[in-house]
């Protein structure tokens, strides 16, 4: 128990919410001075009674939290993820103490800092100067800590330009600099970091995820909120998945965002239908994917079995030649590699036809992938011209055999998802 820095039991966060009737035809202005009257005059008896004043004309009850129990030692670095609505946010808020929960408790050891939403402990008409002693305040420290600290934050936050300007100048972007490089560097035992990380430019992203490690490595501990996969499973080894309130699971990170991303609407599934699915890169439609399915009852495939699916196409015009081209991801939306076909096969306007692709011998680590899959013509010495293209599709998973000898007798997520060939090596006389 003396190592658990934060143990949540039972927690529970009900709000309670109005909603407005809506009233069709004509009212008159009399009738909505009176309305109005009206419900001033219950709003103040229920005041006055101790009742929520609510707007609308019904009340529902929500639990933005329930049942929620975990625990977190030191020193270890946890994601928190879920779907928007899932409750992230309201656990985060708890944690740092901004609202009371409804139920169950939760207990904490340390000094807690928060990055929760843009500007947060920021007042706007004081300069980036004044903020981070006001800040590091906030968060309990000495003006002796904060002033020993303070060069390493400016240079952290790159806004030495615009340290004596009031931040209410400052862009978002300057906001989350200045706030992450204040929550980060005023050495708290427990930092909480929610998704603002993403109003950051891509090289500021990486540089927080570098000094959460550090942080993590400190033996201080990091509680992440993201949508970013990449990144969740990158900087922590535990996660906790969210679900209308409620904990789905809770254990290492990429059994949870395997589990997270197979029952959010992008599962695993052998068939699929894509003709009208939404393109989020449009080719010029000459032809189109009808469906695509795998030669296979489950998309399970063992390490170097090859991948086989078949294509449907339908050609909207003539067609004198047509090449596939295969993109796979990760789950987390990294492009692992991709390959191309041969030219093949001429098609007719109205032709249907389908086709069976094999992506021999892949060499992909244990894990969860999907594919982008383009139809087009032409080579990367003519160009290359998509007649259509469909993302997000064919999810599968390598799976590991028992008995595999060697190295890969248990493969490391942080080794890659690609498996090189053996070594060659001599002695050197």
């Amino acid at each position: 128990m003396n190592n658990i820095v934060i143990k949540a039991e039972n927690l529970g966060k009900n709000y309670v919410i109005g909603h407005q009737v809506e009233r069709g035809g004509y009212t008159a202005l009399r009738d909505v001075l009176m309305q109005n009257a009206k419900t001033l005059w219950n709003k103040t008896k229920d005041l006055a009674k101790g009742k929520p004043i609510i707007q609308g004309d019904t009340l529902e009850e929500v639990w933005a939290l329930k049942d929620v129990s975990f625990e977190i030692k030191r020193g270890e670095a946890v994601g928190i993820i879920g779907r928007n609505g899932a409750g992230k946010s309201t656990l985060l808020k708890i944690l740092s103490r901004i609202t009371e929960p409804t139920e169950g408790r939760v207990t904490i050891k340390g000094r807690v800092a928060s990055l929760l939403e843009v500007g947060t402990g920021f007042h706007p008409e004081l300069t980036g100067r004044e903020n981070i002693y006001l800040n590091g305040t906030i968060l309990g420290m000495t003006r002796a800590e904060i002033k020993r600290k303070f060069d390493e934050i400016v240079a952290f936050a790159e806004i030495e330009k615009y340290l004596d300007t009031p931040v209410k100048r400052y862009s978002s972007g300057m906001y989350v600099r200045l706030a992450f490089a204040v929550a980060a560097h005023l050495e708290p035992e427990i930092l909480v970091v929610d998704e603002v990380l993403a109003v950051g430019d891509a090289a500021f992203q990486k540089k927080c995820l570098g000094k959460m490690e550090d942080v993590r490595k400190e033996g201080r501990t990091v509680l992440f909120v993201s949508h970013n996969m990449g990144a969740i499973e990158q900087l922590t080894r535990k996660s906790l998945l969210l679900k209308s309130g409620s904990t789905q699971c809770f254990g290492k990170t990429v059994d949870v965002v395997r589990h997270y991303l197979q029952t959010s609407g992008v599962d695993s599934k052998v068939r699929y239908e894509v003709l009208n699915t939404h393109r989020r890169v449009m080719g010029n439609q000459s032809a189109r994917f009808i469906e695509l399915h795998f030669l296979k009852s489950s998309p399970v495939f063992n390490l170097g079995e090859d991948i086989r699916f078949v294509a449907c196409v339908r050609a909207n015009e003539n067609l004198e030649i047509i090449r596939f081209s295969m993109t796979i991801y990760s789950v987390s939306g990294a492009p692992i590699g991709s390959c191309f076909g041969p030219p093949c096969y001429q098609m007719q306007s109205g032709e249907e036809c389908e086709f069976e692709i094999t992506l021999p011998n892949p060499q992909l680590a244990p894990g969860s992938y999907c594919c982008g899959l383009a139809v087009g013509k032409g080579d990367n010495t003519t160009g290359y011209v998509n007649f259509d293209v469909v993302h997000d599709i064919l999810y599968f998973d390598i799976r590991q055999e028992e008995g595999v000898d060697g190295t890969l007798a248990s493969w490391g997520q942080g080794w890659g998802h690609i498996i090189f060939p053996e070594l060659k090596q001599m002695v050197l006389v």
